[in-house]
């Protein structure tokens, strides 16, 4: 009977001792995550920052644009396991798995497609990327105008939205758009992108997590926040059915096109060579390699000129107030061999020819600005069309 109970008091020593461990081993735990986890960020200062940059229409500084890139890139929380996307990974391994099976299902109906995207899409994946880095946004978010208009400045949609990014038309005015009888700068790439990102840093802001910032974009914040209270949760696999299905479907349909986009060594975060192309003997990238079906009567008026630096195919189509379409036409596979080889074989019709020549430098810098998203890109190249006056009718003497 008394070694029964020393065996019981030794045992209620030792008790204390073992959840002390127990606890000493959580801790060390806790040590190895991220210091900077969104649940030691400082919020307030977070908002401060993307409430300043709100108000204000102006792209943030290099310092504040660092740290949303830090603080923001825990938003795909709920999506990839390490945070944001590694394309060093297998795919599967790194998405959460509530969306394999729509991926699969989407991938049937829209792969196709999109995957021709990857090609004819990348100069505006290019200048999209480009300013949400001046906002220290993650690039991921690009593929919201691929599920919004399919990266078209002409869509729009039954209820008003219209342009890349589908702003209704007091939604582009809150955040610095221009939209009245005249002008809509909705249409307008450049300018409705940076609106975009400071909508997205808004819609950011209340919500932290980029998956509810989705839904919020197609169905509204209000929406979002009436599926938290419903559901207890702030995590969209758990509140998604307390969603409009057409929100919740929304945000897959964002997921499965990033999977097509990178999952399959999508070409629109980082070039890769092409094993297709030829270089010719003095270095340089030769557009007829790509073959360029030009009709004798094009190629007649068709003037080539050699440049070098880092062009972007739209932001030159921009300026000679040509149709993206048409400066590919010209110039196939134009962003990737310049990428690739550094020069390239400018083909253009020879007006346009002349006005790429005497703007040429102003145009590379507009290039390299996008580039390097190192400061505000430039609108005086922005074309509208005319305002066209009526004079007033002249008044007859009375007699």
């Amino acid at each position: 009977m008394k070694r029964i109970i020393i065996l019981l008091v030794t045992v209620c020593l030792l008790l204390p001792k073992a959840k002390a461990g127990s606890a000493n081993y959580n801790f060390l735990e806790q040590e190895q995550l991220p210091v900077s986890d969104t649940t030691v960020e400082d919020e307030k200062k977070e908002d401060a920052l993307i409430e300043e940059v709100v108000k204000t229409k102006t792209i943030p500084g290099k310092d504040k644009a660092e740290y949303f890139s830090q603080v923001t890139r825990y938003g795909f929380k709920n999506l990839f396991s390490k945070y944001s996307y590694n394309p060093s990974l297998s795919y599967s391994s790194q998405v959460n798995p509530s969306a394999t099976g729509f991926i699969q299902d989407y991938m049937k109906s829209h792969g196709n497609y999109l995957t021709k995207m990857k090609g004819w899409g990348q100069p505006y994946f290019n200048l999209i990327e480009g300013i949400l880095m001046q906002y220290g946004l993650p690039r991921e978010l690009k593929y919201i105008a691929v599920i919004e208009s399919n990266l078209s400045t002409g869509a729009t949609s039954y209820k008003g939205a219209g342009g890349p990014w589908q702003f209704m038309p007091y939604t582009a005015r809150d955040y610095g758009l221009v939209v009245n009888g005249y002008y809509d700068e909705r249409r307008d790439y450049f300018k409705s992108t940076h609106a975009a990102s400071r909508y997205l840093l808004s819609l950011y802001k209340q919500l932290h997590d980029w998956l509810l910032v989705m839904a919020a974009y197609n169905g509204g914040p209000g929406r979002v926040y009436s599926a938290i209270k419903k559901s207890g949760s702030r995590n969209f696999w758990q509140l998604q059915y307390y969603l409009p299905e057409e929100s919740r479907t929304y945000v897959k349909r964002f997921i499965a096109t990033h999977y097509i986009m990178e999952g399959g060594g999508g070409i629109t975060t980082m070039t890769n060579q092409n094993p297709g192309m030829q270089i010719d003997a003095g270095g340089g990238a030769n557009p007829f390699d790509t073959k360029p079906q030009l009709t004798p009567e094009e190629l007649k008026t068709t003037a080539t000129q050699t440049i070098s630096g880092k062009y972007n195919s739209l932001i030159i189509a921009k300026n000679l107030t040509m149709d993206i379409i048409q400066f590919n036409h010209f110039n196939p596979d134009f962003d990737n061999m310049m990428a690739n080889n550094g020069n390239y074989d400018l083909r253009l019709p020879q007006d346009k020819m002349q006005v790429f020549l005497v703007n040429k430098y102003t145009i590379l810098n507009e290039c390299v600005q996008v580039l390097l998203a190192d400061d505000n890109i430039s609108s005086n190249q922005t074309f509208y069309p005319e305002v066209k006056t009526t004079k007033p009718a002249k008044k007859k003497k009375a007699k």
